[in-house]
């Protein structure tokens, strides 16, 4: 690779391959090759074509990565003011914006989705994070208490130092975005592994952070894998004072062994398998339009994705018939037609998983109503149908465990006590959504449902100042507003005796 950035490493309209893309790690403010010059290939989940090479980092490269983001936190990054760390967040977010065509291209390259989605919503959200947590940090307040005549207490937050942020492949510049920019917004420094299946995004961040003012140091990437590689480096290091990782609760519970030693501060965003409960009073027309995003977009590869249908009786039929014809509408297709709605899912290990949840619904005597196969005009690429499964037991491995594909299974329910202990008879507890036009039944369903995250009559609708994150196996702590600055800083309470 003659030159660290991925520009001049594809076609000027992203929509032709022309040329290998590398992707090498960035560590203090300079691109470099692992040490042993080890690399993988990055493979198109579109075509099954390499798109390149990136570069494998280990220990070695962590240590490096480390010690640069732990010197950087007495650098130049600790004398700036909130405003000064503000006006740099906010020129991120711009040049996001500035470089949107080339970072939806190399995202779709990556993860299989269609462009136009990645153009509609992974790149502004990447921008929107940094936008929102440049004036998110100006605002907030720290606590003063008056003791009588006897002293006032206050209280002081400082960063709480080097961050490791291990992000997932589904939508890698989005969630990398959400994490790092209260990160850094905090004064702290970073050190970062990208899912190994989707590095060139968090790449091409890199090049962008140094544009806008990072100092050297501050913010590093580290390609690699996870277990006795990169991520199990960044988790088990000494001088990494918290972890940051959205993933698969497994590796959420490997990454908690291995940061116990040091006892590490830790936010976990992990699964869900969420309920997605419609009663016969909701208005169809406007479920249905819905429920076809929640259960299909992005490849159902989105951990918020309401997997879980469950339809009250009376409804259930007509539910099924529009929902099914609503889906066998969706184009499944190559992610750079215009047409497409469903891409490619991320890899082949990913694709052979989700199918042998296919297999094992049929095993378990479902019936698939639609989907369940390759869509026969696609022979390469790892193209699954959107799926709908019925007739399965509320104990098959279908209905209980997280398949991160385009697969809902569809359930009737007849009574409320009935469908909210189905919804909660699960380790998972992220997000829930309750379809219903009555007031009361509204809020005694959701406040009875087990999840973090709960919506009435919608679906992904996000205020960036709110609490988000899940209960059970779904998670660890809470992000957005204060609560992702909470987690990126330390608090001291400072008392003067009067």
């Amino acid at each position: 690779m003659t030159t660290p950035s991925l520009t001049n490493s594809r076609s000027t309209t992203g929509t032709v391959q022309t040329e290998p893309i590398n992707c090498l790690h960035f560590i203090n403010g300079q691109f470099a090759e692992s040490l042993n010059k080890k690399t993988f290939e990055n493979i198109n989940p579109a075509t099954e074509e390499v798109l390149g090479t990136v570069a494998e980092g280990g220990k070695e490269e962590v240590d490096l990565a480390v010690a640069a983001a732990k010197r950087a936190l007495d650098g130049p990054w600790k004398k700036m003011t909130l405003a000064e760390r503000s006006k740099i967040l906010r020129r991120i977010g711009d040049l996001i914006l500035e470089r949107q065509d080339e970072l939806a291209y190399l995202e779709s390259y990556d993860t299989g989705k269609p462009v136009s989605l990645a153009k509609k919503i992974d790149i502004p959200r990447a921008a929107y994070n940094f936008h929102f947590f440049a004036d998110y940090i100006m605002s907030i307040n720290n606590e003063a208490q008056q003791q009588d005549d006897q002293a006032i207490h206050y209280s002081y937050r400082r960063p709480v130092g080097v961050v490791g942020i291990i992000k997932p492949w589904n939508l890698p510049l989005l969630l990398l975005t959400w994490k790092l920019a209260p990160c850094l917004g905090m004064g702290n420094t970073a050190v970062i592994k990208p899912a190994e299946w989707t590095p060139m995004t968090a790449t091409v961040l890199m090049e962008i952070c140094k544009e806008a003012g990072v100092p050297d140091g501050v913010v590093n990437l580290v390609h690699g894998f996870g277990p006795n590689s990169a991520g199990g480096a960044i988790s088990e290091h000494p001088d990494v004072d918290a972890i940051s990782f959205i993933g698969e609760p497994g590796t959420g519970s490997a990454i908690m062994k291995s940061a116990a030693d040091s006892l590490k501060k830790l936010s976990f965003e992990l699964g869900g398998k969420n309920p997605n409960i419609i009663f016969a009073d909701a208005d169809l027309d406007e479920v249905i339009e819905t429920t076809i995003r929640s259960s299909f977009i992005n490849q159902g590869e989105v951990c918020l994705c309401g997997s879980r249908i469950y339809v009250e009786r009376p409804a259930y039929e007509k539910f099924l018939e529009k929902f099914t014809k609503e889906t066998q509408k969706l184009q499944v297709g190559h992610p750079f037609e215009s047409e497409t709605n469903v891409g490619a899912l991320v890899s082949k290990e990913h694709y052979d998983r989700v199918n042998s949840y296919v297999d094992i619904a049929r095993a378990d005597g479902a019936t698939i109503l639609t989907g369940g196969s390759r869509p026969d005009h696609l022979e390469k690429g790892y193209f699954l149908e959107p799926t709908i499964i019925t007739g399965l037991d509320r104990n098959s491995r279908c209905v209980r465990e997280e398949i991160f594909g385009p697969v809902v299974t569809v359930m009737p329910f007849d009574t409320e006590e009935e469908v909210i202990a189905q919804a909660n008879d699960t380790h998972y507890g992220l997000s829930a959504t309750i379809w219903t036009n009555e007031l009361r039944r509204a809020h005694r369903v959701s406040h009875q449902l087990e999840a973090g995250i709960i919506w009435v009559n919608t679906w992904f609708l996000r205020d960036l100042r709110t609490p988000f994150g899940g209960m059970k196996h779904s998670g660890i702590g809470r992000t957005g507003g204060m609560h992702s600055l909470d987690f990126y800083s330390e608090l001291s309470n400072i008392t003067i005796k009067l």
